[in-house]
């Protein structure tokens, strides 16, 4: 595929338009809550029941009738017959009459009679002396239940009790189509009763790394060798972008050995993210190995020139599966995985992560937004020596309580401490080659 515009310049929007436009989001398929954690709903979901379903206590004390507290005070307390327990859970329930009370905890539901919970502190907890700061345990106190309980203040109707559908009322929206499932979602969706939900999956991203230089951290190094970081910064990367990701130990310049690496992850990939092995040298593995479904490309940027964009078969599967073996179904249709095929120097594999990698897994999920904010902000510093024609991506560090931006480092795409303490991506458009401190640029959002 390669030959066939291995002369041409694209820009950064044409290469990124030319992938998002042949990618769509993934089928919906219905998951347990916690395996949804992450995805983004496809549902609208309803409340089936009144949350809370019940009046309930929001504090541990004495439920009362109101009338019976008017007037308590720390001289004149009103006492009460105390009648029983209610705690968090239970079924059966005393019935409060004029000048009883029952002990109740939170959350627990409100008896007949009572229409207000004293707080525990604002009695003797049933001690005959003076305010006590809370319960006995019932399991080291069972004979706590009964006698008499002095109230010091008064309370008015519902105070202290949550009532029925205070939360959300039955019938309610919980949560639209388009959420994004965190910690609090789920909870709403279990506090509804809702055991699994519709939703698209966290795209499963897979990231190889090239080249025979590369040892893993911890390794000791040889000779000529480095630290396989690309790997665990691109992984690490598809996992905050919202996907499922799975890295690859580094496969050696080889050919053969790297075509059936890729073919052994295609069974458990949603999108293939390669590193390295894409430029113009004598081992670049990625375009010997794929140059016939991968489209390489070279852009008009800086850092991340070399690119590559397109699909591998995955095998075929049958649209007539299950259809009692129609001698007329429709021959099985392959399964095409998406692969970006990514720089091999750090700066260069990240920011080409973050321009197009990043938006296509958002795609992918149906989530938004799919890009990276973006603010104006003054820059700094002097931006010099920007080449004519390219779109350079210089690292910053962005303080929004300024709106002020500092470079960090400089061009090289081999400064990964200059990556590791930016928060943002300065942009120089193409036809700007330099750029005077206190001028106002675009800048990316890394966080």
């Amino acid at each position: 595929m390669s030959s066939g515009t291995a002369d041409r310049v694209w820009s950064v929007s044409e290469h990124l338009d030319n992938i998002l436009r042949q990618l769509k989001p993934l089928e919906p398929i219905e998951l347990q809550l916690l395996d949804a954690q992450g995805c983004v709903l496809v549902e609208d979901v309803m409340v089936p029941v009144a949350l809370p379903p019940f009046e309930n206590s929001s504090m541990d004390g004495y439920a009362v009738r109101t009338t019976d507290t008017q007037g308590a005070d720390a001289s004149h307390p009103a006492v009460l017959t105390v009648i029983g327990d209610v705690a968090a859970g239970s079924g059966e329930l005393p019935t409060v009459g004029p000048g009883q009370t029952a002990r109740i905890m939170t959350g627990a539901p409100l008896p007949p009679g009572a229409e207000a919970v004293v707080p525990v502190e604002w009695t003797d907890g049933g001690t005959g002396g003076a305010p006590v700061v809370g319960m006995p345990a019932a399991s080291r106190s069972p004979d706590a239940v009964g006698g008499e309980v002095r109230v010091y203040r008064p309370v008015g109707p519902g105070d202290h009790v949550r009532a029925r559908g205070s939360d959300v009322a039955a019938g309610e929206l919980a949560l639209s189509a388009g959420t994004v499932l965190g910690p609090p979602q789920i909870a709403l969706l279990a506090a509804v009763g809702r055991a699994t939900v519709r939703v698209r999956p966290r795209p499963r991203v897979v990231v190889v790394s090239t080249g025979s230089e590369l040892v893993p951290p911890g390794e000791e190094l040889g000779p000529g060798r480095i630290h396989d970081s690309n790997s665990y910064m691109l992984t690490a990367a598809a996992r905050e972008a919202g996907a499922q990701s799975y890295r690859v130990g580094a496969v050696a310049d080889d050919a053969e050995t790297f075509r059936a690496t890729v073919e052994d992850q295609l069974i458990r990939a949603d999108i293939l993210v390669t590193t390295g092995g894409v430029s113009v040298g004598a081992y670049d593995v990625v375009k010997e190995a794929l140059g016939e479904e991968i489209e390489f490309r070279k852009l008009a940027m800086q850092p991340g020139k070399p690119q590559g964009f397109g699909f591998i078969d995955a095998g075929a599967r049958s649209e007539a599966e299950g259809d009692g073996g129609d001698a007329e179904a429709a021959p099985p249709e392959p399964e095409r995985t998406p692969l970006l095929a990514l720089p091999g120097n750090p700066v260069s594999a990240y920011v080409s992560f973050e321009l197009f990698v990043r938006p296509a897994i958002r795609t992918l999920m149906g989530v938004e937004p799919v890009f990276r904010t973006t603010v104006r902000a003054v820059c700094e510093g002097d931006l010099t020596s920007s080449p004519k024609g390219r779109r350079q991506f210089l690292r910053g560090r962005y303080h929004p309580a300024t709106g002020r931006v500092t470079p960090v480092g400089g061009a090289g795409s081999h400064l990964v401490k200059a990556l590791a303490h930016a928060n943002s991506l300065i942009v120089v458009p193409e036809d700007t080659t330099e750029v005077a401190a206190g001028s106002e640029v675009e800048v990316v959002l890394l966080d």
